[in-house]
């Protein structure tokens, strides 16, 4: 209970009993510390070299991942520092796509470095000054440095594509993966006032076991995980004119309570055969236009799917709201809301609408689209696990594409822009004087995990490895970069391992933003909370424990 003693010796009560609070150096070494722990975690996964995490829930759900922002968002994190952490993550998933372990580790290194400062007696505030002082020039030297390439070379996009898989547990058909994710980007790319626009939210990726990751495919048009609504339509039609309605083919009921009376057999009758004209008018309204085949949001009348049978009509009913979206930019095809609006122009085209078996279920796969602006990645694979993760490489990769399409520049990878960036910031350092020269040659100083995690992760001698490189980066050139297979200092522009501008920037700026942060925080005071089955004990609020990790495990 934290009081203050009054005139006459009365306590006077601030906070509630229970409540617990750290000050100052307390609160700084805490967070650091839990911040830290969460770039332990994901650091062994960085690099080609790097190893994989097993993430069991409460339920007994397993994720096999060496993501970064999967491990950080599967993980019951209690300690609010180490949710920051996942909040660096997160935002680097966003925004870049790619580079979300990178983002983490640095961001924990920094505040590594930033701990040093503080017990130099250096005060937090003149660290935050060094720090944000050494993010802004390395954003600069990042856009120095970065080569500018065509967003439409598709071998530029490919070598992107293929170093983004390369370290996940897709590494082993990267080629692959990268075909279908710069096939995809490419596909559904608009060129607008000279520059490229990717909405990736056109690339739908389904996901089916069986067969092997190599079968995966990419439909020029959309898959529906969906099949016919009656057995006698036709299973593949060519040629197809396509309707989208999202209304349903029933007979509406009125808005309001109402009641029919009827009180002769002839009436019962009439009112039967109106229902059933009624919906026959709907289906042949529908093919007076000229479709063949017909996707419905809603849902389609027994007597309705009969008639659209007998007419020849392929019909799918229930279709999702975002498929029906793609649809319409893969067919160009209009969404319809009435059936009485339905005209011939409304239709869209594609080459052949067939419903096949994948793996035991029946899909519809609408293909061979004049120029789709949404395409479909349908995902293969062995096990649920290796399918889940390969589709985590493959959303990377996509993102990673995007970003080059729309920024036409890239930077070499393999820890060659972090070297570039240390020997760079010290320049800088020795310019600027003064205790905020300590924070910039401690925030160049923190770059250099990013190279040393490579090579440690990949088992080589860590010191000597980082020694050789950077004598070679300083005189051949900054393309140099560590080589994880052979320990060797190497080009990497020559070998095509280069990432993207945007994921290096974004990831610096993260880091640095949220290193910052929990910097500037110097009294940490946490309300008491009933402590949660199987949690940590320690501060309330599950402030205490290393971390307060709780995986579930």
């Amino acid at each position: 209970m934290a009081q203050l003693v009054g005139q006459g010796g009365q306590p006077v009560v601030i906070l509630p009993e229970g409540t617990q609070r750290y000050i100052g150096r307390d609160a700084q070494r805490l967070n650091i510390l839990a911040a830290r722990i969460i770039a332990e975690t994901v650091r062994t996964t960085l690099g080609p070299r790097g190893m994989d995490k097993m993430l069991v829930d409460s339920l007994g759900d397993i994720v096999i991942t060496n993501d970064g922002a999967t491990i950080l968002d599967k993980i019951d994190l209690q300690h609010p520092a180490a949710k920051m952490m996942v909040e660096v993550a997160k935002t680097q998933d966003k925004e870049a796509g790619d580079g979300t372990t990178t983002a983490v580790v640095i961001a924990g290194e920094l505040l590594r470095k930033a701990e040093e400062l503080l017990d130099q007696n250096i005060h937090p505030s003149i660290i935050v000054k060094g720090y944000t002082m050494a993010a802004e020039k390395a954003q600069e030297i990042l856009e120095s440095i970065a080569i500018r390439v065509d967003p439409a070379d598709r071998e530029t996009l490919m070598k992107i594509a293929m170093t983004s898989i390369t370290g996940k547990s897709a590494e082993a058909h990267k080629e692959k993966m990268a075909e279908l994710a710069v096939g995809a980007v490419t596909q559904v790319a608009e060129k607008k006032n000279g520059t490229f626009e990717v909405d990736i939210d056109n690339i739908k990726i389904e996901k089916k076991i069986g067969e092997s990751v190599e079968d995966s495919e990419l439909v020029k048009g959309v898959v529906i995980d969906k099949e016919r609504v009656h057995p006698r339509m036709p299973k593949r039609i060519e040629g197809a004119k396509i309707a989208l309605i999202n209304e349903a083919l029933e007979v509406k009921k009125t808005e309001t309570d109402a009641k029919i009376n009827i009180t002769a057999p002839d009436q019962l009758m009439s009112f039967l055969e109106q229902e059933e004209r009624m919906l026959k008018e709907m289906v042949d309204q529908i093919a007076a236009t000229g479709a063949n085949v017909l996707f419905v949001q809603k849902g389609i009348d027994d007597l309705a799917q009969h008639y659209l049978a007998k007419a020849g009509i392929l019909a799918v009913r229930r279709v999702k709201k975002s498929d029906m979206e793609k649809l319409a930019k893969a067919t160009g095809a209009k969404i319809v809301t009435n059936v009485k609006d339905l005209t011939s122009e409304d239709l869209g085209f594609a080459e052949v609408v067939e419903e096949r078996k994948i793996a035991g279920e029946s899909m519809i796969f609408v293909e061979g689209c004049k120029n789709p602006k949404a395409v479909t990645i349908l995902i293969r694979g062995g096990t649920e696990h290796v399918i889940d993760e390969v589709e985590r490489a493959l959303e990377d990769a996509i993102k990673v594409v995007k970003d080059v399409m729309e920024d036409g520049a890239v930077l070499p990878a393999g820890g060659a822009s972090e070297i570039e960036l240390t020997i760079k910031l010290d320049e800088y350092a020795k310019e600027v004087g003064g205790k905020e020269a300590l924070a910039i040659e401690a925030f160049a100083d923190a770059l250099k995990i990013i190279p040393k995690t490579l090579a440690e992760n990949a088992g080589l001698d860590t010191i000597d490895v980082l020694v050789k490189v950077v004598s070679e980066h300083k005189t051949k050139g900054r393309a140099i970069g560590i080589d994880v297979f052979d320990g060797e200092p190497v080009d990497m522009l020559e070998r095509g391992i280069i990432e993207p501008l945007r994921v290096k920037k974004q990831a610096i700026k993260s880091a640095s933003e949220a290193a910052m942060m929990i910097l500037r925080i110097d009294d940490v005071i946490a309300a008491k909370v009933s402590k949660p089955e199987g949690g940590q004990g320690g501060m309330p609020g599950g402030m205490g424990g290393m971390g307060g990790m709780d995986m579930g495990m």
